[in-house]
């Protein structure tokens, strides 16, 4: 197995996740547009909904992100990264933790919605019927991609972790 530099297999990352979002814009036009939404970001702010899990090369993506925001906004978000966090691993037993996703802000939106968009994220949009969801082969497809992305750079296999858990880990 070749290793790949981080810097490699992130921009590996984007690539794949901008195809990710050609594949699942075919099946947008059936989703009501977040910015028609009459409770913007209630799904990323829910937290008995949200249990989006990231992989370690995600985590870095992310928090490339965060990195340059400025100070004060940067330190809010860590904030928000660290209570979740707090708040899962109070919660350990349970066996799908969830939480309010700390990367969603009312006034903003999503911080990393352009660049380190989660690919569960990027899937979820509010789908009037089941029948008009994208496949589940697609999120599945790109989360094996990733892993094996992950297995070349790390050189072992990481497990997808719930997001504020990975995020406060990631270097």
């Amino acid at each position: 197995m070749r290793i790949l530099s981080q810097t490699t297999a992130l921009d590996q990352l984007k690539a794949l996740k901008a195809d990710l979002r050609a594949e699942v814009a075919a099946y947008e036009h059936h989703a009501q547009p977040c910015a028609t939404c009459d409770t913007p970001g209630a799904c990323c702010l829910d937290e008995h909904f949200v249990n989006v899990r990231i992989s370690r090369l995600e985590a870095v993506a992310i928090r490339n992100v965060i990195d340059r925001l400025p100070a004060i906004r940067r330190a809010a978000v860590q904030e928000r990264i660290a209570n979740a966090a707090s708040q899962l691993l109070k919660r350990a037993d349970d066996h799908t933790p969830t939480f309010a996703c700390p990367l969603y802000e009312k006034s903003t939106g999503c911080l990393v919605h352009n660049e380190a968009k989660p690919v569960p994220c990027i899937i979820h949009a509010c789908y009037d019927r089941p029948d008009d969801l994208p496949p589940d082969t697609l999120q599945n497809a790109a989360e094996l991609t990733i892993h094996r992305l992950n297995h070349r750079t790390y050189a072992t296999p990481t497990p997808l972790t719930p997001l504020p858990l990975a995020l406060s880990t990631a270097k």
